[in-house]
């Protein structure tokens, strides 16, 4: 059963979240949006005192960037006055070029202010957003750290992937673009408001009519956008662990003749993504022309009301086209606020998907009580209880290991063999029972004490980019050449290691494909006899190389585990017929054990397992 959920997992067959949903398909409602907002406004309240001199900028540079339409109106109603009095006829006057210039060059000034201001706010605003990000970013990679193995089992790669870089991503960029655009757009509205009022109470009273008829407009098409772009975010996931998923295993694919039924799915999951972002975007991007439809008729509006004044001389020229520019600024801010309504949606989406993530169950927190330096060896399992989703598949399960013993863990697949390594390692936690180490509950230790007692090669090899030398260091800190160069002699990889062209040197790529699987098997069992556990832990070891070169490893082996226990999972029951005790086990429970001659002479189990390996004709 563990073997199948495994599989699941690497493969991204139809996995379950906690609720037993399918996560690829069925959707969630969306948490709390202001609850949501409100977490991811926290992460800025460390940075309050940068976010108050961003917000001082801002009013600065706003005030300076409002005043100018005043002060050109001043220059306006200077030019008009001087030009009208000569073609009247009107004794002196002329237009004064000196008072021009003086207005002009205070123009000229607070839009040089205002310029410097912007540049001070988003400069500061850029380190708010990176650190607030980096200490997001901090966050998920120190909850990853303490996830358990189950989460990894029943998430797909890719949707993790894709809430730690795209989520994360999109929440920076709204922070380093949107909340200095709102916090101007906010300033703006006040700003020509007050200045509108001093102009013309009756022209502020037109424009002020557009306001609520806009917020009727667009408050339905927001609200209606937030759930498209949740469901964008949440697709965009599914995409990305699809193409992780039929990427990584191209071959397979191929070979299972695979490619038409991946590039279906594709096509479902993209058409999906290009249906939730066409309707994001286009009922997002309908709010932007009403706004502007809504300004224009105001504008045209003020524009009769704002000339009948004039020609009654209740106000100047200069000021009414002051007052035509602020009207245009007016409604430019409030569609800057109706688009950055439109980013918060998806933001807040990528953000919900991060907080999914911070939120999960993480493992039981650690109680030490013992520390385990130098292990004996001494195994005991006392009344194990374990299960997937409630239901057991180990049932009071009683083992006991002697120090220096090698016992082999045979059984047919979903037997329980790899669920039983993983409770050992405390991968998963028991339901009942308890597993001790030299008589110390392993609850009762830290994971880290725990887990470096324990040697491991599995039968997924896993290698990273990097040298050869530098992968079988990694079971080791601080190991120096010669200790790499001993552990690869005595794992038979040394040979073909000098074998390459760059020896020790070589660059295994990210695939990991320029080497065979056999030889990725080698340097992992060179990693584990570097590392020289107290116990060993092999989970079908040899399952990938030739006949010869197992037997070459099995020599190996047998000299890493004198004197030390060791945990041997095998299907060619040929490997383990030196095992001080073998564990027989079916349905989650040890119904054999003994060694290779008792069993075989119990005639039980174990005897119709190993004779069928050996048959001249098929097992029934």
């Amino acid at each position: 059963m563990s073997e199948k959920r495994q599989q699941q997992g690497r493969s991204g067959g139809p996995m379950r979240g906690p609720g037993g949903g399918n996560m690829m398909m069925a959707g969630r409602k969306a948490k709390d949006f202001k609850g949501t907002l409100r977490r991811l406004l926290g992460y800025l309240k460390p940075r309050r005192n940068q976010l108050i001199a961003v917000f001082v900028a801002a009013i600065l540079s706003t005030l300076f960037s409002i005043a100018g339409p005043k002060i050109m109106g001043h220059a306006i109603t200077e030019i008009f006055t001087g030009a009208y009095g000569k073609l009247t006829g009107v004794p002196g006057a002329a237009i004064h070029f000196d008072v021009l210039g003086k207005i002009l060059l205070l123009l000229g000034g607070l839009y040089v202010f205002s310029s410097v201001f912007t540049y001070l706010q988003q400069f500061i605003m850029s380190g708010v957003s990176q650190k607030t990000v980096y200490d997001l970013r901090e966050d998920v990679n120190h909850k990853l750290e303490k996830l358990p193995l189950k989460y990894f089992d029943g998430h797909p790669v890719g949707d993790t992937l894709s809430r730690v870089t795209n989520d994360i991503d999109t929440i920076g960029s709204t922070l380093q673009q949107s909340i200095t655009q709102f916090i101007t757009s906010i300033i703006t509205l006040v700003g020509i408001l007050v200045m509108m009022l001093t102009i013309s109470p009756w022209l502020t009273l037109i424009a002020l009519v557009s306001l609520p008829l806009s917020i009727f407009v667009i408050r339905p098409l927001i609200k209606r956008s937030q759930k498209y772009f949740k469901k964008q975010q949440k697709t965009l996931g599914q995409l990305n662990g699809h193409i992780e998923e039929m990427y990584t295993g191209h071959q397979v694919v191929k070979v299972f003749g695979h490619e038409k039924k991946a590039i279906e799915e594709f096509v479902e999951v993209n058409e999906e993504l290009y249906d939730a972002g066409r309707r994001a975007q286009f009922i997002s991007g309908i709010i932007q022309p009403m706004m502007s439809l809504i300004g224009n008729l105001g504008y045209v509006l003020i524009c009769i009301v704002g000339g009948i004044l004039v020609t009654q001389r209740s106000i100047s020229i200069g000021d009414i086209q002051a007052f035509i520019t602020y009207t245009r600024q007016f409604s430019q801010p409030i569609m800057q606020t109706a688009n950055i309504a439109n980013i918060i949606q998806s933001t807040v989406a990528a953000a919900e998907r991060v907080f999914e993530l911070l939120d999960e169950e993480e493992e039981i927190p650690e109680v030490i009580h013992a520390t385990l330096k130098e292990a004996k060896g001494e195994v005991a399992f006392e009344h194990v209880d374990f299960g997937y989703d409630d239901q057991l598949l180990i049932e009071d399960m009683n083992i006991h290991v002697h120090p220096g013993q090698t016992v082999a863990i045979v059984g047919p697949t979903g037997a329980g063999k790899t669920t039983l390594i993983n409770l050992l390692m405390r991968f998963y936690e028991l339901n009942g029972g308890a597993i001790k180490v030299d008589g110390i509950d392993t609850r009762e230790m830290s994971r880290t004490d725990l887990r470096t007692t324990f040697g491991m090669v599995l039968q997924d090899t896993w290698l990273f980019n990097g040298t050869i030398k530098e992968n079988i260091a990694y079971g080791k800190k601080g190991a120096t050449e010669e200790e790499i160069i001993e552990a690869a002699t005595a794992a038979r990889a040394d040979h073909f290691i000098r074998t390459l062209p760059d020896g020790y040197d070589t660059i295994l790529n990210e695939s990991v494909s320029n080497i065979s699987q056999g030889q990725k098997q080698l340097i992992t069992i060179a990693r584990a006899v570097l590392a020289d556990p107290s116990i060993m832990i092999l989970d079908e070891a040899t399952s990938s190389v030739d006949t010869r070169t197992e037997l070459l490893i099995q020599q190996a082996m047998n000299r890493l585990m004198e004197g030390r226990t060791s945990f041997v999972i095998a299907h060619r029951l040929s490997t383990i017929r030196d095992a001080n005790l073998i564990l027989v086990m079916d349905e989650g429970r040890v119904i054999e054990q003994g060694t290779h001659d008792e069993l075989l002479e119990a005639d039980g189990f174990y005897a119709d397992l190993y004779n069928s390996q050996f048959s001249s004709r098929p097992a029934v």
